[in-house]
């Protein structure tokens, strides 16, 4: 009988220090995911600001950015 309780003791000990790991992995890697997220996010917004300006003050330019990066032959 107290065999039995303490095997369900270290279970239950052992399931909690695993719960833990594999939540505190899963938080940092989700960590990680939104803050590259973010950092890509704000590359995006620079990359679009700056080829608004080309754009507008020379779309011959922007016409050629197009055009290599579109993939059009």
């Amino acid at each position: 009988m107290l065999r039995t309780v303490f095997t369900i003791g270290l279970f239950a000990v052992l399931g909690v220090i695993a719960l833990r790991l594999v939540f505190g992995i899963f938080g940092t890697l989700m960590g990680l995911f939104f803050w590259l997220l973010g950092k890509a996010l704000v590359i995006l917004v620079i990359g679009f600001v700056i080829y608004g300006l080309v754009r507008l003050f020379s779309p011959d330019t922007a016409r050629r950015w197009r055009e290599r990066f579109s993939g059009d032959v």
